[in-house]
């Protein structure tokens, strides 16, 4: 029997993917999509465990559906992904409004949780974490004109702060000629930007061989028809020489990279399992810019760290300013229970948020230098259509990405189509965001 089905996905783009996997497998098995939760059979909440502030959120949303569902709106509430695959049984015990839960090694069994859920079951679905990566169809739920690329599934580095190889599992790329399918099936429906995911990209393919293969996987895409291929995210130990020249030669491969870099402290680094010392990523850092003129890097930083004291901290603060990473997602540490870096000293949480807003204000400062930079400039931008609020057309640049980086607002006289690349001359900014107009 068909069903009626509402999906909400929470946290990273790898999790967008599961959700549109699943959503396809449903779309396949006879069930229907609902634009929103009012009216629908089952709920499926696909969640983030990766901080504690994640589950929050999480939690928030379950909430918010619990109370559709004491108003009889919605009927049941799937809760998958990492949440569930963190906390396991914790979840329908202390919200018991939820009917079913299923972890990271189960999107394949979408269809029969929901079909169990409506049987009155509460399926308790948790697979393999350390399988091969399932590969199947999506229904795209970004704009038209990007579509995120995902090349592989869990994590081998391992960092003392993060749980995401007990949630993820191991390290496994995607077969390339899988991935090299899907490629073209997005270019075939129209995508223009393709955004390559996994939680760390450059060591794809070292678990087949033990040689990274990440380099030979863009000369392929590069091949085929996209505009732009944006790259997310690139670790600082596994950049090699080939891979920045194959980043370097080919036009359509952005010149923004994201490198997670979290510290700058020698003593930091080797204790939260980070390969790799202030003096090599200084080394990639200015190789990087050599190689690749007007590069716009991205990086997340973390204070608070155990072992980070106030001269560690003010080492962090130079580094970001010498280096002027462009982007950086800033964050408090907050030592996730099952990680070795949750037993180690630290500042207390109040700090390591103290300390974050003198990092963003850092960040702030240089984006604004940057801005003051890029008046006068002529950038191509992937127009996103017209903005109400602003009464402007709104796009990105190569140094945008989509959700995590600002847009450039613009006038035209024309009326430019959504997922048109248009010319736009910066002429000022707002609010840290560029401003200008179309050049005809």
């Amino acid at each position: 029997m068909p069903y009626k089905l509402y999906f909400i996905s929470l946290g990273c783009a790898k999790n967008v993917v599961n959700c549109e996997q699943m959503m396809s497998l449903c779309q396949e098995a006879g069930h229907t999509l609902c634009p929103a939760p009012e009216g629908a059979d089952v709920v499926i909440i696909n969640t983030c465990g990766f901080l504690a502030s994640a589950s929050e959120e999480a939690i928030q949303n379950i909430l918010q559906m619990a109370q559709l569902k004491a108003e009889r709106k919605i009927k049941k509430i799937l809760v998958t992904g990492c949440m569930p695959q963190r906390y396991g049984e914790d979840v329908p015990v202390e919200l018991p409004e939820v009917d079913g839960i299923m972890g990271t090694g189960s999107y394949k069994d979408i269809v029969s949780a929901v079909e169990d859920i409506m049987a009155e079951k509460h399926p308790r679905y948790f697979g393999d974490i350390n399988a091969p990566v399932d590969e199947f169809g999506r229904v795209l739920t970004t704009p038209p004109w990007y579509a995120y690329l995902r090349i592989a599934e869990g994590c081998g580095n391992w960092c003392a702060f993060c749980i995401i190889p007990k949630l993820r599992g191991k390290y496994r790329s995607r077969p390339m000629d899988k991935v090299l399918a899907e490629a073209r099936d997005l270019a075939e429906r129209g995508v223009k930007e393709l955004i390559v995911v996994a939680q760390d990209i450059t060591r794809y393919g070292a678990d087949w061989d033990g040689e990274r293969h990440l380099a030979d996987l863009l000369e392929e895409l590069c091949k085929l028809d996209f505009h732009w291929i944006r790259l997310h995210y690139l670790y600082p130990d596994q950049m090699d020489d080939r891979l920045i020249e194959v980043i370097a030669r080919e036009p359509k491969i952005l010149k923004y990279l994201d490198i997670p870099l979290q510290h700058c402290n020698d003593a930091i680094l080797r204790r939260m399992n980070r390969r790799g010392d202030k003096a090599y990523l200084e080394d990639l850092l200015d190789r990087l810019r050599e190689r690749i003129p007007g590069l716009v890097l991205r990086t997340s930083l973390i204070t608070g760290l155990p072992g980070e004291d106030e001269d560690a901290f003010e080492e962090l603060c130079q580094f970001l300013w010498d280096q002027r990473m462009l982007r950086a997602g800033v964050f408090p540490y907050s030592p996730e229970e099952g990680t070795p870096a949750a037993e180690m000293e630290r500042v207390d949480t109040e700090e390591a948020v103290r300390r974050a807003e003198l990092v963003v204000d850092i960040q702030s400062r240089i984006m604004d230098e940057w801005n003051g930079e890029m008046q006068g400039q002529v950038l191509e931008v992937l127009c996103e259509g017209f903005d109400g609020q602003s009464m402007s057309y709104v796009g990105r640049s190569y140094a945008e990405s989509p959700d995590i980086d600002g847009r450039i607002y613009f006038t035209a006289e024309g009326e430019p189509e959504a997922g048109a690349f248009v010319q736009v001359r910066i002429t000022g900014a707002m609010d840290g965001e560029l401003t200008g107009e179309l050049v005809e």
